[in-house]
């Protein structure tokens, strides 16, 4: 019976830290894969210093560090903060501006792509989006 009660608090002590196991935030980096910063699951995105450079809110507003709505995400759709579509992705991560020319791609495996297929950065398990609105749009400079 010891050995029962023994494998069983062993089995609820592991379930617990698989259940407590957090996203971690994600870091974006440069052509050379230096640290550029980092963008929070939840939205918050952070210099290579970790100072606050704004956020994504859940209403898909894109924030500035003094709380100024700086644009909008919307259905792979970017927006200026007047409303105006800026830029939009394509299903396969090409990131087009308001006018369809192309400025880049963004890959499945996190690697962005400027026009000229040149590398320009990589980042992994970021919503597109978000990718396209730090590397692109310049919502963060």
């Amino acid at each position: 019976m010891k050995t029962f009660k023994k494998i069983s608090i062993v089995i609820l002590f592991v379930a617990a830290l698989m259940g407590g196991a957090q996203v971690q935030a994600q870091t974006l980096r440069d052509a050379e894969y230096h640290s550029m910063g980092r963008i929070s699951p939840n939205g918050t995105v952070r210099d290579a210093n970790y100072q606050s450079m704004g956020f994504f809110d859940k209403n898909g507003n894109v924030l500035d560090k003094a709380n100024r709505v700086v644009g909008k995400v919307k259905n792979l759709q970017i927006y200026n903060p007047e409303g105006d579509r800026i830029g939009y992705i394509n299903t396969d991560g090409t990131v087009c501006n308001g006018e369809s020319l192309v400025l880049g791609k963004i890959e499945k495996n996190g690697k962005v792509l400027d026009s000229e297929k040149n590398v320009i950065g990589y980042a992994q398990g970021i919503s597109f989006e978000w990718i396209a609105c730090y590397f692109f749009f310049d919502f963060f400079k």
